[in-house]
C-alpha cells in the first residue's frame, strides 16, 4: 500500500494514508490499558473461552504466528502449546501489555508487524493465527492472501472474529466502541462471514463458534500442500 495515498473521510476532507493509520494506532495504544477489563465485563464468556479453544489447534511442535495479538489473550494460550510463537500488533500499548501476560514463557517473541505486508519470506509458520480484526481492515481480502502466503502448506490459519451483527447482539456496545474511536470497515453475522471466505477463493473452510453475548466465530483455513509433478 502506498504510505502516502489519501483517504476518504467525509465530504471536502481526506487525510493522508499515513495520518488514517497513525490515529488507528493512538486509539489501540490509548484504550490497550484497560481493554481487558472492558473486555471481561461485556462478553467475558468468550473473551476467556476463545484463547482456549484456539489452543487445542495447536501442536507441541509448532512454530505460530499471530498477528493482531492484542493484549495477548489468546497469545498467553498458545504459548505454553507451541514450539515458538511470534505475537505481532501494530499497536505498541497493546503489545506491552501482551508482553505482560507472556512474561514467564521464553518461546515468545513480539514485535510492531502490519499483517497486510508481513516482513516474511513464503511458506514459514505451521499456524497463522488473526484475532478479531478482519472487521478492522481496509482491504481484509488482501490480508488473508498474507496470512497464507506465510503459512506452511498442510498448514492451518486460524481466523475469529466477532459476528457483532447477528441477531440478538447488543448493537450498543459497537456504537460506543465507534463513538471512542474504532473504526469498523464491516460487521458479520455467521452467512456473511462464510460468504467472506467464499469471495476470497476458500471453498474448504472449517467454523465453530464461540458462544457468549457477542459470539465468536472462528474460521480455520487448511493451507493445500504443493503439487508434485
Amino acid at each position: 500500500m502506498d504510505d502516502s495515498a489519501d483517504v476518504e473521510c467525509g465530504p471536502g476532507y481526506r487525510l493522508s494514508e499515513r495520518k488514517y493509520r497513525r490515529r488507528e494506532k493512538m486509539f489501540w495504544d490509548k484504550v490497550s490499558g484497560f481493554y481487558d477489563f472492558a473486555e471481561t465485563i461485556y462478553n467475558g464468556k468468550v473473551y476467556r473461552g476463545l484463547g482456549r479453544r484456539i489452543a487445542e489447534e495447536i501442536e507441541p511442535d509448532d512454530v505460530v504466528l499471530e498477528c493482531a495479538c492484542g493484549t495477548g489473550a489468546i497469545s498467553k494460550h498458545i504459548a505454553p502449546e507451541c514450539r515458538q510463537l511470534i505475537a505481532t500488533d501494530f499497536s505498541v500499548g497493546m503489545l506491552r501489555q501482551a508482553a505482560k501476560k507472556c512474561r514467564k514463557y521464553t518461546n515468545v517473541k513480539f514485535g510492531r508487524a502490519d499483517m497486510t505486508h508481513l516482513k516474511c519470506r513464503d511458506n514459514r509458520f505451521d499456524k497463522v493465527i488473526a484475532g478479531n480484526v478482519i472487521h478492522l481492515l481496509k482491504d481484509p481480502y488482501a490480508a488473508v492472501k498474507e496470512l497464507e502466503r506465510v503459512c506452511k502448506p498442510g498448514g492451518r490459519i486460524i481466523i475469529p472474529t466477532y459476528i457483532n451483527a447477528s441477531a440478538g447482539v447488543n448493537q450498543k456496545a459497537v456504537r460506543l466502541l465507534e463513538y471512542a474511536g474504532a473504526d469498523f470497515k464491516r460487521q458479520f453475522d455467521m452467512e456473511s462471514y462464510r460468504k467472506f471466505f467464499e469471495d476470497t477463493g476458500y471453498r474448504n473452510v472449517e467454523y465453530y463458534i464461540v458462544a457468549g453475548r457477542m459470539p465468536c466465530a472462528v474460521a480455520v483455513i487448511k493451507k493445500g500442500r504443493a503439487k508434485t509433478f
